[in-house]
Parts: structure tokens; sequence; C-alpha cells
């Protein structure tokens, strides 16, 4: 008899609390004045799926699919090689959610490819400024016209994300690991709050393939989950899996759900965070 890999939920979502989720996001409001918009900073391995996760964002809150972060599905090299701030429209054309998505360069195994360890942590700080190129084998300079040496609290980042795929999990390399954690230190040395995304769970499980609303009852996603807390450190209900958007030509609400219930947890914990300065 073949094992079964669905199981009861590991956690409570309701798949039918999408119109919730979506009030929450546009009801939210910073309760610190001298903060425009709550800055997300996406990490992770190359080809993770992080550009595809700030797309997918997007799409649920404009309620259609969209392509804004530039991702390729080809390529075995990071496709962001710019420090790039993505604000997401809400309603008329000039007004944005008062949050917003970081995407860098992706994280490699090699000591000459990817996004520096030393980048992040000035990214973290607020000492990088939007469009600057990452150079793989040498970090920012304090006279680059990229650098910014007196960082607002709009500069900083107020939650980091670390985004993985679900079908590399247990593949990551060590080195790469190794760099991830390192990121990690850094963060919570700055007090910034931490949270992962875990993507292409539908690549990585048939019974998620066959229906999203197993995500939660998947025994495979649970040991892929249970393998990045072992990896990185990050903490079970502090690891959230989702299907990003890259087939399909229309939203679908049980997709849109995980993205939501991700986003209202990154929410909360930049909120906490700000206040907490």
């Amino acid at each position: 008899m073949a094992r079964r890999t669905v199981a009861p939920a590991l956690r409570s979502l309701y798949l039918d609390d999408k119109d919730g989720y979506l009030q929450f996001a546009g009801d939210y409001q910073p309760h610190n004045d001298d903060l425009e918009q709550q800055r997300i900073l996406l990490y992770g391995p190359t080809g993770s799926g992080k550009s595809s996760f700030i797309n997918s964002v997007d799409s649920v809150l404009q309620g259609r699919v969209t392509a804004r972060a530039s991702a390729d599905a080809i390529s075995l090299e990071s496709f962001s090689r710019k420090y790039r701030t993505y604000k997401i429209q809400k309603g008329r054309p000039g007004t944005f959610y008062p949050f917003s998505f970081t995407d860098i360069m992706g994280i490699e195994k090699d000591t000459d490819k990817g996004a520096r360890v030393e980048d992040i942590k000035l990214a973290m700080s607020g000492h990088i400024k939007d469009g600057y190129n990452f150079n793989p084998v040498s970090k920012i300079a304090e006279d680059d016209h990229k650098y910014n040496k007196t960082p607002t609290l709009n500069d900083r980042v107020h939650v980091l994300v670390c985004v993985v795929s679900a079908t590399t999990t247990d593949i990551l390399s060590a080195q790469s690991v190794a760099k991830m954690r390192e990121v990690r230190v850094a963060a919570s040395e700055m007090g910034i709050p931490q949270l992962a995304i875990l993507t292409k769970i539908d690549e990585a499980c048939p019974e998620v393939f066959a229906d999203i609303k197993n995500a939660y009852k998947s025994k495979h996603l649970k040991e892929k989950m249970e393998q990045l807390n072992l990896a990185l450190g990050v903490p079970l209900n502090c690891i959230f899996p989702v299907k990003n958007y890259h087939s399909e030509i229309n939203t679908d609400d049980d997709i849109d759900t995980l993205i939501l219930s991700a986003l209202k947890q990154i929410i909360h914990f930049g909120e906490d965070f700000v206040n907490s300065l």
C-alpha cells in the first residue's frame, strides 16, 4: 500500500477567508507616523522564487496576474542583480499600500557569485540605495553613489523574509546555509523580525499539486518545513508554504489565501518591530 502523504492539518488556515485577509491588507496603516512604508527584504538562494513572490502578492492585491518583478525560469544564476524596491498600487495611480518589497541578488554557494552577506547586512541597516547593482566579488564602497551614509527609518529593513523552494530544501549546500545563517544572525542582532516563505509547494508534493488546500495537510511539506527549521533555525510557526503564480493567467482564491496569510503575518511582524524602536 502506498504511503499516504496527507495528514491532519499542520495548522489551522481558513481558506474561505480571503476577503478578511484582503480587508486587513487594505485597512493597514503604520502606527508610527514617521514610517511611510514597511520595507520587506527578500533573500534566499538563486531560483527560490523571490521575484515571483513579489509578483504573486501584487497579483493578489490587484486581482489580476502581474509580472512587474523580473523572474527567469531558465538561468541557474541570479536573474535579479539590482537592489530594487517594489511598491504595490492601491486604488488609483500614485497611491500605494504602506508596505513594499525589496528584491536582491540571490545567494549562491560560491564565494565569487551571488549577493554578498556584507551587502545584505548594509541593506538591512538602510545603507544601500535603490538601483544598486550587486557585485559578487566586493561589497559596496562608502564612496559609491548608491551608498546611503545617513539612513532614515524608511530606508531600513523592517522585516526579513527568507525565500526557499520546497523542491530544494534538502539539497541546500552547506555554503549557502552558512551565508543565510550569517544574515539571520545579523538581523537578530538588529532586532529585525524574520519569516520564511516555502515556494513551489505544488512541484514538491503531488497532493498539493492536485489540491492546493492540502498545503497544511501534506506530510512531505511538513518534512520540508522541518528541514528548513533545522537548517536555518526559523521557527515552524514562522514558515509559510505558498504557491507563486507562474503559469496561471487568472488568480485563484485558494492560492491567494496562502499568500495573504503569509502577508498578514509579515505586516504584523513589521509593525511590532517599528513600534518597538
